[in-house]
């Protein structure tokens, strides 16, 4: 794992989430949508915590933890700075697999939107599912974010120079079997798992959580540029825009394509 903690050291976290708006408006818009009313939410693998920084605006208690060291201080800054101290029960440095500083049953809900997707064993995977379901409270709300692989293909086949070693036919036929991405190049995106769209649910669904929805994290709208946003901006119907692609988000038939999914379920 030091190779994720360094990347992850260097990467500006926060700032993608600004590049890349759209996946962060439609996360957010089913997780709010979709949350109780109040309570305590763990939001674990939470980087520099963007996504626990709305949900305290809303007036949730956040307990926020994150493998790498130096975002756990930038969220805690950002806390600071936006007002938000009184909202966070904890900043903790920790393992998605090991959540040995939490105790059983102890969150309404709880968010994993990383560690998932870094954690290329079965059995580690497995292990950061059994721990989210460990501390989340019976008939708790899950959102958890997964990769497809399909959509790494995608990338892989319009972009080959950019996802190394994925610009030869054969290493990606080697990862559309395994799923398992480990970049050639030093100091790039690595170390990642991809999952066959098929084998989303029933994974949730085997260790002990029930489904509510799978969608994707930019809906109808991946594809569309800042040219096209301008056009509906100006024409005052961006939010009309943004309300068709939170309605698209649900079609499986989009699922492929979306570079983010959002898992939500409910431990049984």
């Amino acid at each position: 794992m030091e190779e994720i903690i360094d990347y992850y050291s260097g990467f500006d976290e926060w700032g993608r989430l600004d590049r890349e708006p759209l996946e962060f408006k439609v996360n957010l818009h089913y997780i709010r949508s979709t949350l109780p009313q109040g309570g305590h939410l763990l939001d674990n693998g939470a980087g520099p915590g963007k996504y626990a920084m709305e949900l305290a605006k809303l007036g949730y208690r956040v307990t926020l933890s994150d493998l790498t060291p130096r975002l756990v201080e930038v969220a805690k800054a950002k806390a600071v700075g936006m007002g938000l101290s009184g909202h966070f029960a904890d900043f903790l440095v920790q393992d998605a697999r090991h959540l040995s500083q939490l105790e059983s049953n102890q969150f309404d809900a709880s968010l994993m939107l990383g560690p998932l997707y870094h954690l290329q064993d079965e059995a580690d995977r497995v292990q950061a599912l059994q721990e989210l379901h460990r501390v989340t409270k019976s008939g708790g709300l899950v959102f958890v974010a997964v990769r497809p692989r399909t959509s790494k293909l995608l990338s892989a086949l319009m972009a080959p120079t950019q996802w190394k070693p994925l610009d030869q036919v054969a290493a990606i036929r080697d990862f559309m079997q395994s799923g398992v991405f480990n970049h050639a190049d030093k100091g790039r995106f690595t170390g990642a798992y991809f999952f066959n769209i098929e084998d989303v649910k029933p994974f949730f669904e085997q260790h002990g959580f029930e489904t509510i929805q799978l969608i994707s994290s930019k809906g109808i709208g991946g594809r569309l540029t800042e040219e096209h946003w301008a056009y509906w901006r100006e024409r005052g119907e961006e939010d009309a825009v943004l309300e068709l692609i939170y309605e698209s988000a649900k079609d499986p038939h989009l699922l492929g394509t979306a570079s983010h999914l959002l898992y939500i379920g409910r431990k049984k």
